[in-house]
């Protein structure tokens, strides 16, 4: 590949693309996490118990996380990073207000994997470019910006699924006008790919004794991001909880989602800057402060479970926007979808298990599942140390 098909990226076209895709990705989050703010009690009114909600939702971040192994190094090998990148998020988009019209448990099941199979699908391409746009401006802001932005859809959608359920109390009314932030996102990420064509054109670096292998860091990392995954209650499970427990009422339920995701948001773009000056380091004190939100959450009353859903948003905004500018600093570019598949898998596979156990435990006993929860979180101190002095010290 020449000298000119490697996109030459500044600091302001960097900006411009991380900020167009921002609005992507606001969109998007608009959509599914809008969804993903009331799927517990929506499984619930179907006739799914506490395990099937957290096996549900945990096999499908099993599948979101997981399958971007595949997807990354179908990119990294093909070099396709615009058309499975847009593949991705038009499965996603199309599965979303496809739960209008599903009448049973299994059949949302369905497409609540189909839609995390979609951005399973379109992240690690996604991601690539994302991380080639953020070289001048700072990856690890470039990222939170772009977390930002997300967690400001994540925010909208809940609540206007919350004022949907409060005007006509109908969950599939609420998931077909889903379809509007859909279709924007849609238009929105074909339109970045006309803008920015050039943004998937990755150089191929000269072959070394390393190929085929990941640093030591790199493997610390996935270990500790493992630990955080498992002990990471999903949100359905969260809102399953606070929907049987009457703590508060269904249309709360989106708007608790809501303010955590606006949290997460704010700790995103905090996070995110503090990365590109400290490191991996920076996750350290958020692990340990965010690993109360399963006893708040889940023990407490209703301004106890807020405050544990804020927490809770606080540690998935901080992870989400670090992982990704972590690992472009730990692998060299024309491996880095795969290795974001990588980890995407371990992470997934974390998640999943731990989704699957807590909802069991659940079923059993919330405080040993809030016991296994927070005792995860603090496990993935040490691993992350670990990683955060490895790569300060290479």
């Amino acid at each position: 590949m020449s000298a000119q098909a490697q996109p030459v990226w500044s600091a302001s076209s960097g900006l411009a693309f991380v900020l167009l895709f921002g609005a992507v990705n606001l969109f998007a989050d608009m959509t599914y996490e809008g969804a993903r703010s009331v799927t517990g009690p929506f499984l619930g009114m179907l006739g799914a118990t506490g395990f099937i909600v957290g096996t549900v939702t945990g096999f499908g971040e099993f599948l979101g996380y997981a399958l971007r192994l595949v997807s990354g190094r179908w990119a990294d090998s093909s070099r396709m990073y615009w058309p499975i990148t847009l593949a991705g998020y038009v499965v996603q988009m199309v599965a979303v207000p496809a739960l209008a019209l599903s009448g049973s448990w299994p059949i949302a099941a369905v497409l609540i994997l189909f839609e995390r199979i979609g951005r399973a699908t379109r992240n690690p391409p996604r991601d690539v470019m994302l991380a080639q746009a953020g070289e001048q401006m700072g990856r690890g802001w470039a990222f939170g910006v772009n977390e930002a932005m997300d967690q400001c859809g994540a925010l909208i959608g809940p609540l206007a699924i919350a004022g949907l359920l409060a005007w006509k109390g109908n969950f599939q009314l609420a998931f077909a006008c889903l379809a509007l932030p859909a279709i924007i996102t849609l238009l929105l990420v074909f339109g970045a790919r006309f803008t920015f064509p050039d943004a998937g054109r990755i150089a191929r670096e000269p072959q070394t004794s390393q190929v085929g292998r990941y640093p030591p860091a790199y493997w610390w990392y996935c270990l500790g991001a493992g630990l955080v995954g498992f002990g990471f209650a999903d949100y359905s499970l969260i809102a399953f909880h606070l929907s049987k427990s009457h703590i508060v009422a269904n249309e709360w339920i989106p708007i608790f989602y809501a303010f955590a995701m606006g949290a997460g948001g704010i700790g995103s773009l905090i996070v995110g800057r503090l990365f590109d000056r400290l490191g991996l380091f920076v996750l350290l004190p958020v692990t340990i402060v965010v690993a109360v939100y399963a006893p708040l959450a889940f023990l407490g009353g209703f301004a106890l479970s807020l405050l544990g859903a804020l927490l809770w948003g606080i540690g998935l905004g901080a992870h989400e926007s670090v992982m990704q500018a972590a690992v472009a600093h730990m692998i060299p570019r024309e491996r880095l979808g795969s290795a974001y598949g990588v980890f995407g898998a371990i992470f997934g596979i974390a998640w999943f298990a731990g989704s699957a156990a807590l909802g069991a435990l659940y079923d059993v006993s919330v405080v040993a599942m809030v016991a296994v929860a927070v005792v995860a979180q603090l496990l993935a101190v040490v691993p992350i140390a670990i990683a955060g002095r490895r790569v300060r010290t290479h």
